[in-house]
């Protein structure tokens, strides 16, 4: 019998504010990664604007087990995503047995370059503990890192293929998930950014305002070269008519 089997069997009523903790006060490695971390959310809230049925959130705890809840174990992630959820309620945390049993579908780790925190998260990935269906290792400090794996039909990790662009391929999500330089509020690195299936940049609130503000600049630009077109068109067809003895104001 498995260990979250065990815990089925074993479960008793809890209180989810004295039992699950929410907050361990640790603060973040450095703002790169805070940065890295919101980048995740922002994108997907602006690309899905007008959908309710997701939940994207940053450095929250997950809850999977009644034991794990027994034994103080609280892991957490630094982005995940779920679909197919009520996004309305708000989340202090992640509870699976709260959710019907609904795992993360996809979850992104920002790790640092110890080796130890690397092997802890394949550890997970080998366990099928949170049985993600897409899981993604990224270093903020190393454009080379990003790593990916995908759960098969056999409930076994598969390492993921990059394509020519070193994008990796988020099933669940429908989006690529690749590298992109460039200055985030105030910071400049290489950042990991989701692209569309037809490889755009998943644009943030700020980014997309700015993108809108541009276009209507090019279609004023637009506007005004074609005015100034038809008004040179004018004037050549109005000497010509005078050429010809017409008076043009007349017709």
């Amino acid at each position: 019998m498995s260990t979250n089997s065990l815990a089925i069997v074993n479960w008793k009523p809890y209180n989810r504010h004295r039992d699950l903790i929410f907050d361990d006060h640790k603060p973040l490695r450095t703002n790169r990664y805070q940065i890295a971390m919101n980048v995740f959310t922002r994108s997907l809230q602006q690309l899905w604007s007008d959908r309710n049925d997701y939940f994207t959130q940053g450095n929250m705890f997950i809850y999977y087990s009644s034991s794990q809840v027994k034994n103080r174990n609280f892991p957490g992630s630094d982005f995940f995503a779920v679909l197919n959820v009520d996004s309305s309620n708000s989340q202090a945390g992640s509870v699976v047995w709260e959710e019907n049993g609904r795992y993360l579908d996809m979850i992104v780790e920002l790790m640092s370059p110890a080796t130890t925190e690397i092997d802890s998260v394949k550890n997970h990935l080998k366990n099928q503990i949170f049985r993600t269906s897409d899981y993604f290792l990224y270093n903020p400090f190393d454009p080379n890192s990003l790593q990916g794996w995908h759960l098969d039909d056999n409930q076994e990790y598969r390492s993921l293929t990059p394509n020519e662009n070193g994008w990796f391929w988020c099933r669940h999500l429908g989006l690529w998930l690749g590298t992109w330089e460039g200055t985030l509020d105030r910071e400049t690195a290489t950042w990991l950014r989701f692209y569309d299936i037809s490889g755009n940049l998943v644009l943030l609130t700020q980014e997309a305002d700015k993108a809108q503000v541009e276009n209507v600049k090019v279609e004023a630009e637009k506007f005004k070269i074609q005015a100034e077109n038809a008004k040179a068109k004018a004037a050549k067809l109005a000497a010509r008519l005078r050429e010809l003895g017409e008076n043009p104001d007349m017709l």
